[in-house]
């Protein structure tokens, strides 16, 4: 079954900015909440689904990706969607959009059934990385090992930062709750603001010992060997996630991601304009006038075709499926090809001496026709 398109989702337009698409999720959030909808088991689905959709159009490098490549661009960074995601991780991803402190906070900020909703630990920081690919990368799709540098889980600790289970008491400032609540308003518009507590920065406990690996962050430097699955067809300033790969979270929070910034290295034979690759011919003025038998460099290997007698400098020759696979898998672009007619810079006497006698011959006097067309305007026939 085919994803629903995220700008009908969220019921805003192409042209939505980031405060109506944020609005947008607000209502259906409210509206498809599953305690609110306790009789409808359709309504987590859908709360799930606006998560999924605002979680892209809220991102301005997600959702430029989206526009330009659908949901086929962002299966590499989107790990399938929400689906199959807990529902605290929803909430605990997109709470800032309620905030601390909004009238809506028992239902974002605290747990269903009035249980307090919080996470232990914080969650780790994202790594961002730029890997450099030929044009030969690009197109056939390519596997990177990459070594760094972040935090992981203390296997001592098992990423609580505690010397043992025993070492944690409940924090007397919260009550364990993570969070401290206090009045503000009164009758009618009557408020209860929410923040982190301060003393145990949200996780509710407080550690008597330190484990001694860590020093009580639950989490250690270490040097890891990461495998990077690049598709065919990404260009440059594309994006990458891996979820969880950043950093560890401090004190057992979850991991951040990895952000994989895709660069491209110069061609020699080659620039890209989207799917298509341009290439530079150069043939001599005989080859030109009498017509010749070419041979060019592609992708992947090379390919001859015919240049017809008569060809003038700045023709244009496409090679169909010569160029780079779309990403979203249908098909290639082309091979484009520009032919520049070579003039010669230094001849001899013998060399002056023909083309002298060739020069006043109407065969060489330029005389265009309107069929003929200018080179912007056979620039512009290519890439329409």
């Amino acid at each position: 079954m085919s994803k629903r398109d995220y700008y009908e989702i969220l019921e805003v337009t192409k042209t939505a900015n980031a405060d109506e698409i944020k609005k947008s999720y607000r209502k259906l959030a409210m509206k498809y909440h599953p305690d609110r909808n306790p009789d409808d088991p359709s309504a987590e689905a859908k709360f799930k689904e606006a998560a999924e959709a605002y979680d892209v159009l809220s991102d301005e490098n997600k959702r430029a990706q989206y526009d330009r490549f659908g949901h086929a661009g962002l299966n590499q960074g989107m790990g399938g969607g929400y689906q199959n995601v807990n529902m605290d991780d929803i909430f605990s991803r997109f709470s800032d959009i309620f905030g601390e402190g909004s009238p809506f906070g028992d239902i974002f900020g605290g747990g269903r059934g009035g249980r307090t909703r919080r996470s232990r630990g914080q969650r780790g920081s994202d790594l961002r990385i730029a890997v450099k690919l030929t044009l030969e990368e690009v197109a056939a799709g390519v596997e990177k090992k990459i070594k760094l540098k972040r935090n992981v889980k203390c296997e001592t600790c098992d990423g609580t930062g505690a010397d043992s289970p025993s070492d944690f008491q409940t924090c007397s400032m919260c009550g364990g709750a993570g969070e401290i609540r206090r009045q503000a308003g009164g009758g009618f518009f009557q408020q209860i603001l929410v923040s982190t507590c301060p003393t145990c920065q949200g996780d509710g406990r407080v550690i008597n010992k330190s484990c001694a690996s860590c020093k009580g962050e639950g989490r250690i430097p270490e040097d890891d060997l990461i495998t990077i699955k690049i598709p065919a067809g990404v260009s440059e300033g594309m994006q990458i996630s891996k979820r969880g790969k950043g950093h560890a979270g401090l004190r057992g929070g979850p991991p951040g991601d990895l952000i994989v910034q895709i660069e491209e290295k110069e061609h020699p034979d080659f620039e890209r304009e989207g799917d298509n690759l341009l290439h530079e011919l150069y043939i001599s003025f005989p080859d030109a006038a009498l017509g010749t038998t070419v041979e060019v460099p592609t992708i992947d290997g090379k390919a001859r075709f015919k240049v017809n007698p008569g060809t003038q400098s700045g023709k244009m020759v496409r090679l169909k499926g010569k160029g780079i696979p779309s990403i979203n898998g249908y098909g290639s672009g082309d091979l484009i090809v520009h032919v520049n007619v070579w003039t010669p810079k230094n001849l001899n006497s013998e060399e002056k001496k023909l083309l002298e006698k060739l020069q006043s011959s109407n065969n060489f006097t330029p005389n265009p026709t309107q069929s003929d067309k200018s080179f912007m305007s056979r620039v512009k026939e290519f890439f329409s």
